[in-house]
């Protein structure tokens, strides 16, 4: 059962709010009245995690190119110029 949890109430009783994630599931925080964070016990969100990180089957058989994925982020440096004289 979700519960829902003022941000105030949330920070004033942390450890409460942990136990009863790790007992009863993930617990939603509000913030002036707007869901703004959810506390989940850490098995299932390594679950959620390997559930939303595509296989490489999966990647070669997708009808989209999926290249950015496998591409590593480039660095902003700059190589100094070297002149050959």
């Amino acid at each position: 059962m979700n519960r829902v949890w003022q941000v105030q109430d949330a920070k004033a009783r942390f450890s409460e709010l942990l136990e009863t994630s790790l007992a009863e599931g993930p617990q939603i925080v509000t913030k002036r009245g707007v869901e703004a964070a959810v506390l989940v016990p850490i098995k299932q969100w390594r679950r959620l995690e390997q559930m939303a990180k595509p296989t490489l089957k999966q990647l070669l058989l997708a009808p989209e190119p999926r290249a950015d994925i496998l591409t590593p982020p480039r660095s902003r440096r700059h190589r100094p110029v070297t002149s050959f004289e």
